[in-house]
């Protein structure tokens, strides 16, 4: 059999079938290896924090902190998932044809609830500063989860149809063993750049945008003292302060998220390259999972409730009778 000298098979048992593994220097496999672990472990284990911590504390137990624990659950499965991506740094996968389909099915099922998630955030930042007098009678608990789950159904339901091809038949596109290739056909990728990026995205940035012009205008009638009410009708019509600060740390996070997920779909708008190797897919999977990281970050920063409860979770102190009940906000 004719193999060139130095190359290594991923199955040498399969001469003819396996795929080769890819040229790469030793030190810069165990770079990206000693990368992608890091990223991997810090992303399920802030996120992890976030879901204790919005699950734990009854005060956490509000509309807004149900969206981001929607956004912490699908992070920290992104986080697990990188260990699939990790296996994949040879250039070899070992786990066989279904298991590289599921992961793919799983991997578009986070990526479509996530964008979900973005979309009900921004219409949540919305009402509770565009109309914060109906604020508390639309947006409630209850509605709140009705959302997250129909959320998550239907891009469960989605991405079956978007990938029915190959998950009636794992392995179909690949051309050799020990491949795991990223793959959706023409008018299912038009269909999953539709409705998976151009509709939840036009909807978040015009949201955003009413958000902020609105934030600023209200700024600006404040500082100039133009006010045409009492003060006492301002502050009903007027958002709080917390709302304001929310709307601003969400903000930070519903951008970087778009930031984050652009160049996949940048590439599927082309047409160019629906056909996606491991390799070529590497810098988008891999931005997306450091997105997944930063989230739980900007809480840290932006949120004191977070900082307290992760401190009450590391020091074991949430084991306690009624900690529950603890004053977080």
């Amino acid at each position: 059999m004719e193999t060139l000298e130095g190359t290594e098979l991923c199955f040498p048992q399969l001469l003819n079938t396996s795929c080769r593994k890819p040229v790469r220097p030793h030190f810069e496999a165990m770079l990206i290896y000693v990368l992608l672990s890091s990223i991997s472990l810090l992303t399920a284990a802030l996120n992890l924090l976030v879901i204790i911590s919005i699950s734990h504390f009854k005060q956490l137990h509000t509309p807004t902190n149900l969206l981001l624990l929607s956004l912490a659950v699908s992070d920290f499965f992104v986080g697990l998932l990188m260990v699939c991506q990790i296996m994949l740094i040879d250039g070899c996968w070992f786990l066989g044809d279904f298991m590289c389909a599921l992961y793919q099915y799983i991997a578009y099922i986070i990526t479509s609830a996530s964008v979900g998630t973005m979309v009900i955030i921004s219409v949540d930042r919305y009402v509770a500063i565009c109309h914060p007098l109906h604020y508390s009678t639309e947006i409630t608990q209850k509605r709140a989860q009705v959302c997250v789950s129909l959320c998550w159904i239907c891009s469960v339901i989605f991405q079956s149809l978007i990938l029915k091809d190959i998950l009636k038949q794992p392995g179909r596109y690949n051309s050799c063993f020990g491949e795991c290739i990223f793959f959706i056909n023409y008018i299912a990728g038009i269909a999953d750049v539709i409705f998976s990026f151009i509709v939840p995205i036009t909807v978040i940035v015009v949201l955003y945008m009413r958000v902020f012009v609105v934030a600023v205008s209200q700024a600006r009638a404040m500082r100039s003292h133009i006010a045409a009410v009492t003060l006492q009708q301002s502050v009903k019509v007027t958002p709080k302060k917390s709302e304001m600060k929310a709307a601003r740390t969400l903000g930070v996070v519903v951008v970087l998220f778009l930031i984050c997920l652009c160049p996949y779909y940048c590439v599927a708008l082309t047409g160019q390259d629906n056909l996606l190797n491991a390799s070529s897919a590497a810098f988008v999977i891999c931005l997306f999972y450091f997105n997944s990281c930063l989230n739980p970050v900007i809480y840290a920063l932006f949120y004191p409730w977070f900082r307290k409860t992760v401190k009450l979770i590391v020091t074991l102190k949430i084991l306690q009778p009624d900690s529950c009940e603890a004053s977080i906000l």
